[in-house]
């Protein structure tokens, strides 16, 4: 990289860091950057270029499906779905090692599956098993640790709103970004369930064990409870998978599904209605402010050539193509601490795609990486998002929840190595099948 590039680049991402430090909010920072950026560097007018960039950003069909599943989890978060869920698990895993810790596996687990969110899984499902466990003499810091890990399956589980996200801005199937997700969210999730047995045989003091006792016929009798989740799910995914629908009228249909099941649960009003809707529309905006400000800083970074320059430069160092993962593994780690989720996606990848895809990893493959280096962030202070709603829910320090979850940030580490080597775990489904 030349002294210019060099010059330039030092005062983007300097201007960047001081929008952020100054607490301007992610988005206007990030258009805040890029009309400095043109306007110092670019004789192109930096006004007209960011509206087209709003405009080209915004007008693309496929985020129709981002408010859609956004509603869905609003709806389910309201309609008491969720506790049925837990009423469902207990009866099946009680009697196991670590006992009711795995509810916050399982429940986030099957919870991702429709809510499409990190935040909103934690939020929903913490609120329900945090008080249940730390009645029953759990160990605190375990429940906490685990829901903070476990919540980031919102990413990872289809239907996942990042996932949407990077989908239309890498140009590949949306459909095809979901059915990738299945197995790596699956062998996260059966990596968090297998540490906590394990160390629920290790140490059977962190959940004791309890005089309930459930026959097979009371079990069986729960399932009815999981019913209303099961069948979101495959309204949901399944319509995706057989290629009936596209994301966006699955999204619909699981709107209409969650929507029936809270009026069948006595759930629903208007008032509750209403507050679904201002949910959704505060969070989409929120998402859609930071992807709009990222389009157009990425415009302006490419008309300063600063990607292409990057790209360079890591391909003049030769590395492996795992030497390369592990780079760009510890630049999203870092940047995991001073970021979202959503900004860290579509911030770095115009600079990050063009080098994995020319190292030959499949742009499927880096989606789902990338998205478990996301599922990091949110649990990395200063702004992991997960820690955040913990925090709201117990009231305690955002360094001490970031200790507790430090275990399950090794794992997804330990998660993300299996799925570097094992490219095929992500890939399978995807070659398997035909969506839209």
């Amino acid at each position: 990289m030349d002294a210019s590039l060099a010059m330039m680049s030092l005062v983007v991402f300097g201007v960047l860091f001081l929008c952020l430090a100054s607490g301007i909010w992610v988005g206007f920072s990030l258009f805040i950057v890029g009309f400095v950026g043109m306007a110092l560097f670019s004789s192109l007018p930096a006004g007209s270029n960011m509206a087209s960039s709003v405009w080209a950003n915004i007008e693309k069909w496929e985020y129709v499906a981002l408010p859609m599943f956004i509603l869905m989890g609003e709806i389910l978060y309201r309609s008491g779905i969720s506790e049925k869920l837990f009423q469902a698990l207990v009866p099946w895993l009680n009697r196991l090692p670590g006992g009711l810790l795995l509810m916050n596996i399982v429940s986030c687990t099957l919870f991702a599956a429709v809510s499409g969110s990190s935040a909103a899984t934690t939020a929903t499902v913490g609120r329900i098993t945090l008080a249940e466990l730390d009645k029953l003499g759990y160990d605190r810091r375990i429940a906490m640790g685990s829901l903070a890990g476990a919540g980031t399956l919102g990413f990872l589980i289809p239907p996942s709103l990042i996932m949407i996200v990077y989908a239309i801005l890498a140009e590949v199937s949306i459909g095809k970004m979901f059915i990738a997700g299945i197995l790596p969210g699956l062998l996260l999730s059966g990596i968090y369930a297998a540490y906590i047995i394990y160390r629920g045989i290790r140490n059977p003091e962190i959940a004791p064990r309890t005089q309930d006792h459930y026959s097979w016929k009371a079990r069986m009798a729960s399932i009815k409870d999981l019913a209303p989740t099961v069948i979101l799910i495959v309204m949901v995914l399944g319509s995706i998978y057989a290629g009936v629908a596209t994301p966006t009228e699955a999204a619909a249909l699981g709107v209409m599904g969650a929507t029936v099941f809270a009026f069948f649960n006595r759930r629903m009003n208007l008032k509750v209605l209403f507050e679904c809707l201002i949910g959704a529309v505060k969070t989409n905006a929120m998402i859609m402010i930071i992807v709009i400000g990222a389009g157009f800083l990425s415009r302006v970074m490419g008309f300063l050539g600063i990607p292409a320059a990057l790209t360079q430069s890591v391909t003049r160092m030769h590395l492996s193509p795992y030497a390369l993962m592990l780079l760009l593994g510890g630049i999203y780690i870092v940047l995991g601490c001073l970021l979202d989720g959503f900004s860290i996606v579509v911030m770095t990848l115009p600079i990050a795609l063009p080098m994995v895809t020319a190292a030959g990893f499949d742009p499927i493959w880096f989606g789902i990486y990338l998205i478990l280096m996301v599922e990091v962030s949110q649990i990395t202070p200063p702004v992991g998002f997960n820690l955040f709603v913990i925090q709201g829910l117990t009231n305690e320090p955002i360094t001490r929840i970031a200790v507790y979850a430090l275990p399950f940030f090794f794992l997804m580490l330990l998660t993300t190595a299996i799925l570097t080597l094992f490219p095929q775990i992500a890939l399978y489904l995807p070659h398997l099948m035909t969506v839209k």
